[in-house]
């Protein structure tokens, strides 16, 4: 299972129609969103593209395909007129290899989650690209395809039997 991971859409058309050319382009068999899907939030400018009904189109296209958690920006309204579900969290097991998938904003290296076994996390929310290790976790920052802060990348990442790794929009490997 190839899975294609992005974070941070923040209603922008452009990103989802990026997010939906990596998926083919790749071979993805699934797409994960780590939420911050439809709105912009308080604290940040409206991005570049912001046009969030399209943004339900092109998704919803690919209801069948999506694996979502929510973030702090996504609403009770935003489930309603998307086709997939929100969860608060996913765990995975790809290749014996334990994943949590959350957005960032709850669970993240500054305030980490207690594992039973050795677990990755992978969040975004501060569209920072960053990983850190707490208690034996890995901790994976995706960064935001829409709208990086600090210096990062717009980013996705590509989870599958080999691992997780994280790209830049022209496919380069960023080193976290």
């Amino acid at each position: 299972m190839k899975y294609l991971v992005i974070s941070d859409i923040h209603g922008s058309q452009e990103s989802a129609e990026i997010a939906i050319e990596k998926f083919k382009k790749l071979n993805c068999d699934k797409i994960i969103i780590l939420g911050d899907i439809l709105y912009h939030g308080p604290r940040n400018d409206l991005p570049s593209h912001y046009n969030p009904k399209e943004v339900i189109k092109i998704l919803n296209a690919y209801a069948d395909k999506i694996i979502a958690v929510r973030g702090n920006c996504d609403a009770d309204v935003d489930q309603m007129v998307l086709k997939f579900k929100l969860s608060r969290n996913v765990s995975l097991l790809v290749a014996n290899k334990k994943y949590f998938l959350t957005h960032g904003h709850l669970i993240n290296a500054q305030n980490p989650k207690i594992f039973d076994e050795e677990t990755i996390v992978i969040h975004g929310h501060t569209h920072v690209n960053k990983k850190n290790i707490v208690n034996g976790d890995i901790y994976y920052n995706l960064g935001s395809i829409t709208m990086p802060k600090e210096n990062s990348a717009r980013s996705y990442g590509i989870l599958n039997d080999e691992g997780f790794f994280v790209y830049d929009l022209d496919d380069n490997l960023i080193k976290l």
